[in-house]
Parts: structure tokens; sequence; C-alpha cells
């Protein structure tokens, strides 16, 4: 029994349910104050940081905006969105933000805003060219048109991040994808129906097209479900970084060898884009008689 080991899972049920018991001592009547909450937090053995931390998300939890109705059902959301509250100062938190999504997600600088700033994919062959040699890194980022990204002081040493990423680009390629298979299918009934007897059997079979594909043109309109949890499993990921303050190498997730390409590369590429330096031109010689 001693030896055995405890899942991750078991072990935030088994220091939940302890939390709990033992809060469960005090009076807390109505509610506790902040103080009251980081003393019970002593006794409990939880250090402060870690307490006002979690205060600090329960204050600023935002409730999702889920849109309802049967084209937000077909459709999805026009965007996603992910935030936590993180350790440190703005200044820090947002250097490292911009470091991460610039040299590990491969976005570029879109727009600075006073309160926030906006990436976008790197554009060009290179860019495509290190994401094709990324391994099993999926650059699920890559997919939004547009990353933004806000940073907020709550209080000294810590900092409420808030990441969207706007999927419409990818949401309209869907609806047109979708859009384009029930018309196909609706146009093949109606010219089937031109040509086809006035029979009952031949009726019904006249909207096998229109139905089969628009049922077709649903599956692919429904089809977001899958990339929009890869996006929000990579912005969470990016607050997972932002919230224990790792700093990785942009090596990571590349197939050997791989990364010394992508340096000639880049290299190849400056070597395109500087301007030529032209060695000035003296008096030319004369020829001689």
């Amino acid at each position: 029994m001693g030896k055995d080991l405890i899942s991750r899972e078991a072990l935030d049920r088994i220091i939940k349910r302890a939390a709990e018991l033992q809060a469960g001592e005090h009076d807390v009547g109505d509610g506790l104050t902040n103080n009251e909450v980081l003393a019970l937090g002593k006794d409990v053995g939880i250090p402060d940081r870690y307490l006002r931390q979690a205060m600090l998300e329960e204050q600023t939890r935002i409730a999702p905006d889920v849109a309802t109705g049967t084209w937000a059902w077909l459709t999805g959301p026009r965007s996603i969105v992910a935030h936590r509250v993180v350790p440190g100062d703005r200044a820090a938190v947002e250097r490292e933000l911009t470091r991460w999504m610039t040299e590990e997600e491969l976005l570029q600088p879109k727009r600075h805003f006073a309160d926030r700033t906006s990436w976008e994919p790197k554009a060009g062959a290179f860019a495509s060219i290190q994401r094709a040699l990324g391994g099993r890194r999926r650059y699920s980022l890559a997919r939004a048109a547009e990353i933004t990204g806000q940073v907020v002081q709550l209080e000294p040493g810590f900092c409420l991040v808030r990441l969207e990423a706007d999927v419409r680009q990818e949401r309209t390629k869907r609806i047109s994808g979708a859009t384009v298979m029930a018309i196909l299918g609706w146009g093949l009934t109606g010219a089937t129906a031109l040509i086809a007897p006035p029979l009952a059997l031949a009726q019904t079979l006249m909207l096998v097209p229109a139905v089969g594909l628009t049922l077709g043109g649903v599956m692919v309109a429904r089809s977001y479900r899958g990339a929009n949890e890869r996006m929000q499993v990579a912005l969470e990921q990016v607050l997972d970084r932002l919230e224990r303050g790792e700093v990785r190498s942009s090596t990571q997730g590349v197939l050997p060898g791989t990364q010394t390409f992508v340096r000639i590369a880049e290299e190849v590429r400056k070597a395109f884009e500087s301007p030529r330096h032209q060695a000035p031109q003296g008096p030319r010689p004369k020829p001689r008689s």
C-alpha cells in the first residue's frame, strides 16, 4: 500500500478533499475575507503566493460567451479565448509572451496597442519549411488569422493574461465548402427531375443527391470541433508556460538535423532581402592609344 504510486488525478482529488475537510473545521459563516483565507491556507500549509493566485483567478473568472442556436451549432465560434492569472510583472510577462509567439510559434507582430498586442502567422517559404520540419509540433496557432494577447497587472507580482485566436478565416472556408456541397446536391436533384420519368420511385431517388450532399456539407461545417479543440489546447499551453516561467529552446520538437537546414535557409533569405552593396565606381581608365 505504501509503495503504490498515486496518479496526478487522484492526487488532485485527495488534496482538494483534504482542504475541504480542513476548511470544514472552521466556521466560515457567510464567507471569509482575503486575510482570513490566507490564514486558513497557512493552517492547511498552502503558501500565500498560491492562495493569492487562486483568489485572483476566482475574482477575474469570466463566464464563457457561448452562442446558441442552429447556426452556432453548425458553424462554431469566430474566436477561441483563454485567460489565466500568472505570476510576474506586466513588462516581464509581455516580453516572455512576445518571445514565445515569435520564436516558438512562428508568428510575427501585427499591431501594437497600448493595452494589447496582436500577431499573425509568418509568411513565406522559409516559415512554411520550418513548420513542415517541426516534427510532432502542430503549430496550431499559425492556423489562426490573428492572435491577440493582453496582459493586465492585477497586483504586484500577478498579471491576468488573455489570449484570443481569430478563427473566422477557417470558419468561412468550412461554411463555403458546406454551401457548395449543398447547392451541388440540390442542383443534381433539379437536373434529374427534368429527365426522370414521373414515377414515385424516381421521385424518391431524385432526393438522394440533395440529401446526401447536404448531410456531407453539415459534416464539413461541423469539422470545426477538432480544429478548435487543438487551438484551445495551444492557447492553454502558452499560458501553462507563462505560469511556470518556462523558457524552452526553439529546437524542441524539430527533427534531428533539420535545425541546421533552417538556419541555412534563414541566412539565404537574409542574403536575398538585404540590399546589394555596389562598389563605388571611379573614373574609367582611358583607352591606350
